[in-house]
């Protein structure tokens, strides 16, 4: 071993420890305000513009649900053959067919809002409401809303299948 081949080890001071430390805190520093910039700018966190009138909504929403309980009332849903095709039969806590319903269907896909549609379902036997949108195949989320003649309102909901 010759003498310039011999390295010779520089003793670790309180400078090197300080820039090590500062070197560390400032890539870590500069890294977390870099991902929380882009976290803002990809999604400011407002859910919805209307936040508190939401909440009175859904207020709403829930004594409409308490009271539609209390009326008893029952939904069932038909699929027909072509997409679209419903019937929506109704009945009371008692069973009996409820007739003279306003009745619309709302169809909407279960991720986008393209393509939703509101029909008035017709009268088709007792207590049997049809009608027919013009939809394409898939999965669509239908709400049905029964009005009668005293003004009480039914809500149902049901995720329908075409093939």
């Amino acid at each position: 071993m010759t003498p310039s081949a011999v390295r010779i080890a520089r003793p670790l001071t309180g400078r090197h420890v300080l820039i090590g430390v500062v070197g560390f805190f400032a890539v870590v520093v500069g890294l977390d305000s870099l991902f929380t910039v882009w976290a803002v700018q990809t999604f400011p966190g407002e859910v919805s513009p209307h936040a508190y009138e939401d909440g009175l909504a859904y207020n709403r929403a829930i004594a409409a649900r308490r009271t539609q309980a209390r009326l008893g009332w029952r939904a069932r849903v038909t699929q027909a053959g072509r997409p679209g095709a419903i019937v929506a039969a109704f009945e009371d806590a008692a069973g009996r067919p409820l007739e003279g319903l306003a009745v619309k269907a709302a169809f909407t896909r279960p991720a986008t809002e393209a393509g939703a549609r509101v029909i008035t379902l017709k009268p088709d036997a007792a207590g049997a409401y049809a009608g027919t949108a013009a939809l394409g195949g898939g999965a669509w989320d239908l709400t049905l809303t029964a009005t009668d003649r005293q003004g009480r309102r039914f809500e149902a909901q049901r995720r329908l299948v075409w093939r």
